[in-house]
């Protein structure tokens, strides 16, 4: 039996990578912390904009180290049990601040992305759902140790993909929402709480933790 089993319900960190108030992302990302928070467990709400930062230099950083808006973002995650991202989808790919959020906070020790869960969400007026930027922001997250939830949900047709009460217009998109927050959460809990993983595997090389490296073959 597990002896380190934290008290309380899990504590999930879920933020919308955009800055426009009226992003879709934003509503995505209110409606899985529902989600979240019926399922039992904590779901910490933010936006991009709390987490205000310059883009990454490491002149700025050497002179003025890492800035408030990324030690906040650090903070918040190491309060965390697991990440939801609710990202859009910019030319295919990961959204500038949302990569330079990363870059800035993977600076920041101890390194807070491999001791975390992930799950990856995103809205698009388009007809893929934004699909194609969570494959590109797996790239990042997974090279820092984070475990991501291999299923992903993207929504199309996002302006015209909510209620009036935040949830999906489709019932379907609804349920399927629905059931991979459960699942994930059911991942972490079994992870956090009784340790059926190993140590994770990750090739950050700024990480300067003192435990021994476990190689991506273990289990």
């Amino acid at each position: 039996m597990a002896t380190d089993v934290r008290p309380g319900p899990l504590r999930v960190l879920v933020f919308g990578a955009a800055l426009r108030a009226g992003s879709t992302n934003a509503r995505l990302a209110s409606l899985v912390a529902r989600l979240i928070t019926e399922a039992g467990a904590d779901a910490d709400l933010a936006t991009m904009r709390d987490f205000d930062m310059p883009l990454y230099d490491g002149d700025a950083e050497e002179a003025q180290g890492v800035p408030a808006g990324a030690l906040a973002l650090h903070e918040r995650m190491e309060g965390a049990d697991a990440l939801v991202i609710s990202s859009p989808e910019y030319n295919a790919s990961v959204p500038g601040i949302l990569k330079n959020a990363i870059d800035w906070v993977s600076r920041v020790q101890p390194q807070a992305f491999k001791t975390k869960h992930a799950l990856l969400v995103s809205a698009s007026p388009s007809l893929v759902g934004g699909n194609r930027g969570l494959w590109a922001l797996r790239v990042p997250l997974e090279h820092l140790g984070t475990r991501v939830y291999p299923d992903m949900f993207s929504l199309a047709r996002s302006y015209d993909g909510f209620t009036e009460d935040g949830s999906l217009a489709d019932p379907g998109h609804q349920q399927r929402l629905t059931e991979t927050v459960e699942a994930f959460l059911k991942l972490v809990e079994a992870d956090t709480r009784y340790v059926c993983l190993q140590r994770r595997w990750y090739e950050f090389l700024g990480d300067r933790s003192d435990a021994p490296i476990t190689h991506r073959a273990e289990v």
